[in-house]
């Protein structure tokens, strides 16, 4: 039972949201309480009615998962990026400093331009090589510039996990039907399990982490790499072949090398995540049968 007493959390995203999901089922299952907002609950482009919002429910922590991700429609849609990366996160970040309500932003691995051969840290220099990139990193910035006492932004990537579609999810559907597939293999990221990045943005929560920190799981992969694990935890007969990325041309720039360092968190929290394959084999097992 949740105590009256407990945090109160608002999670914009919460209700469809591939990260936002897990985040609500991980903050109830820590006792806290959570209010879930999907697009059908508040325009969060209304001032007005955000604010009322805000006021009606009193929340102590805004958690904002929404954002626009679609990476190569944003070469063409470089407006609308920009208005869900960097004017909304502005706008909620105004209206929590009014009323002293602690703020936690998602941001990505896309901020960096992909040229390091070790992983990034929180205080790695920035240069974000797409639409994308450039509007998350808009909108961490313009948090920055506002001066929260409470502010934490949690970057993050290669996201997959129940509740939506999700680059394995995709992979292992094709794999059912195909003898091979072509997987880009000069890309390397960190592949996080939402469940585990809500469940780490939380012990974040109770540490009182504030800053930029990098939450993902442990361990690198190439998209190749993720891919063909994937397909041998859910034993398919379905091959996996490497390809560089000329030969899977998209809109967008990707970064060719996006680790990130999680050690910031682990000093504060004492967690060191799990390594992603792990990760995977739970959610391949407990949530693609």
């Amino acid at each position: 039972m949740i105590s009256p007493t407990a945090p109160k959390v608002l999670v914009l995203g919460g209700k469809t949201g591939l990260l936002g999901q897990s985040l609500c089922a991980s903050l109830t299952k820590a006792g806290w309480q959570t209010v879930s907002v999907g697009r059908d609950d508040l325009d969060l482009f209304d001032q007005d009615r955000v604010a009322a919002f805000l006021d009606d429910h009193e929340p102590d922590i805004i958690c904002n998962t929404v954002a626009y991700t679609q990476v190569d429609q944003a070469e063409d849609e470089p407006e609308e990026a920009a208005r869900l990366n960097h004017r909304l996160p502005a706008a909620l970040g105004r209206l929590a400093k009014q009323r002293n309500i602690r703020l936690v932003h998602y941001s990505t691995d896309f901020v960096f331009d992909g040229k390091a051969a070790t992983p990034y840290c929180s205080e790695s220099p920035t240069s974000p090589q797409s639409v994308y990139g450039k509007t998350k990193l808009a909108g961490e910035k313009a948090l920055q510039d506002l001066g929260l006492d409470r502010l934490t932004i949690i970057r993050t990537a290669w996201l997959f996990g129940p509740g939506r579609t999700n680059f394995v999810a995709k992979i292992l559907a094709l794999a059912a039907q195909r003898a091979s597939l072509n997987v880009v293999h000069d890309q390397t990221g960190s592949p996080t399990y939402t469940p585990d990045l809500a469940d780490y943005s939380v012990e974040l929560l109770k540490a009182e982490g504030t800053g930029i920190f990098h939450l993902v799981n442990c361990g690198c992969a190439t998209w190749c790499e993720l891919a063909g694990a994937a397909v041998q935890a859910k034993g398919l007969q379905c091959d996996v072949f490497p390809i560089p990325s000329d030969q899977y041309p998209q809109k967008a720039k990707r970064p060719a090398y996006s680790v990130l360092d999680t050690c910031a968190f682990t000093t504060l929290t004492g967690i060191k995540p799990r390594p992603w394959l792990q990760a995977l084999r739970e959610y391949v097992f407990q949530h693609l049968t």
